[in-house]
């Protein structure tokens, strides 16, 4: 029987076009995000089960690739659930694993510690277009910043960076989970009740206004508290300042300074923005973690018509390896998404050097062979890339691949060079 050549489900080969898009696509993000002061690290793929199960992860906690215990650790018979055979899993994201990372090497990082991590997350998703099982993540992280210069520099590094890679038009939608908890409290829900309230009012972009009225009071909550927060929604909408309006209603469930915090972040960002994207304040916006403790946002692109990108501030996962809270905020690119966006705008990697092919005819004498490579060699120390390979029988066949393949010089070298 014949082993299976095509890729496990969910997950996929990359063909050479695509990945020197991504090569190009990885090397403006670290270049872009360098200029902002982001330090590149890495972290393992594999984590320790309790770490990936500590309830900070929402949904993704469900989808996790779990690591059997290996050797003598493992011990089928002695086992009374499945969770007693595991003690390691494949990352869902890389939250978690910068935020043991700093927990363990605090001491040595600079404060505040502004981090690049880019790799591969694997999740046992449904896949669709734009999500696969395995998939690369680009986070940008700042542990130790307490003040909202933490967003301001996330969104401005993560939106320039889109602008480099030619984006236009597209939205940083942005709330905060304190006034989404607020609304919540006003409006007479239990506070045990927030998490599936929000995660209805997350389907307001899908099933309307009306949609989610119908969906809380199927649920079992009162009509009274479902009229009174959905009144605040209405209410946003007519308002010419929905985030005044929002606001001053909950002024006596809200932190001190949030109203002018959020402005702040707002007003900074538009001051030096440009105008290829807009920054728009959402308060339908969740974000499905629930390590989420301030100002969320997420990217929404219209080619894509759904999020490619997003973060938060979780200023108390620090807490659960050291005990003690370190204030940290994050913002991911929906890189895989970006790719496919590109590849179906018929994206083509700028600024190319120059590319020649050199086709050798077999039988080329040792010493003219030396010649060619030479040269080779010379034009590549010049900055050209020279791909040297044997002419095919096919000659034309061969040289239509080259150009479809961007060599746009090809020279050719026979054994005996009068032809």
């Amino acid at each position: 029987m014949a082993l299976n050549k095509k890729p496990v489900t969910g997950m996929k080969d990359i063909l050479p076009e695509e990945m020197e898009i991504r090569d190009y696509v990885i090397s403006v993000i670290k270049e872009t995000y360098k200029e902002f002061g982001f330090t590149s690290i890495e972290t393992p793929c594999v984590e320790n089960i309790a770490n990936l199960n500590c309830k900070a992860g929402g949904e993704n906690e469900k989808l996790i690739f779990k690591i059997l215990k290996r050797g003598e650790k493992l011990r089928l018979e002695e086992a009374k659930s499945a969770e007693d055979l595991v003690d390691g899993g494949l990352r869902y994201d890389l939250t978690v694993p910068l935020v043991r990372y700093y927990s363990n090497h605090a001491n040595e990082l600079p404060s505040p510690f502004k981090a690049l991590q880019m790799g591969s997350v694997w999740r046992a998703d449904r896949p669709q277009r734009g999500r696969y099982r395995q998939f690369m993540q680009c986070d940008i992280d700042i542990l130790g910043e307490p003040s909202n210069l933490a967003e301001i520099e996330l969104i401005l590094a993560t939106t320039t960076t889109l602008g480099r890679l030619g984006f236009r038009n597209f939205r940083i939608r942005i709330n905060d989970r304190q006034i989404l908890k607020a609304m919540a409290a006003y409006s007479g829900f239990a506070e045990e009740d927030y998490d599936q309230v929000f995660i209805i009012l997350d389907k307001m972009d899908k099933i309307g206004m009306e949609g989610v009225k119908a969906e809380l009071l199927e649920t079992g909550y009162t009509k009274e508290q479902t009229e009174k927060y959905l009144a605040l929604f209405r209410g946003m909408e007519e308002a010419d300042d929905p985030i005044a309006y929002i606001t001053d209603i909950l002024a006596d469930f809200l932190p001190e300074g949030i109203k002018e915090s959020f402005r702040e972040i707002i007003d900074s960002v538009e001051a030096v923005k440009g105008d290829f994207f807009e920054l728009l304040f959402d308060p339908t916006l969740v974000r499905g973690m629930s390590y989420y403790t301030g100002t969320i946002f997420e990217i929404a692109m219209p080619e894509f018509g759904g999020s490619c990108g997003g973060g938060g501030r979780y200023d108390k996962m620090v807490g659960k390896f050291t005990g003690n809270d370190v204030p940290a905020c994050g913002f991911s690119i929906g890189f895989e998404r970006i790719i496919l966006l590109l590849l179906e705008s018929g994206f083509r990697v700028p600024g190319k050097g120059k590319r020649t092919a050199y086709l050798l005819e077999k039988g080329l004498p040792k010493e003219t062979l030396c010649q060619v490579l030479a040269q080779a060699q010379e034009e590549r120390a010049g900055g050209s890339q020279v791909l040297v390979v044997r002419m095919n029988k096919n000659k034309k066949f061969q040289k239509e691949q080259l150009i479809t393949q961007g060599y746009e010089n090809i020279r050719e070298f026979y054994k005996n060079p009068i032809r």
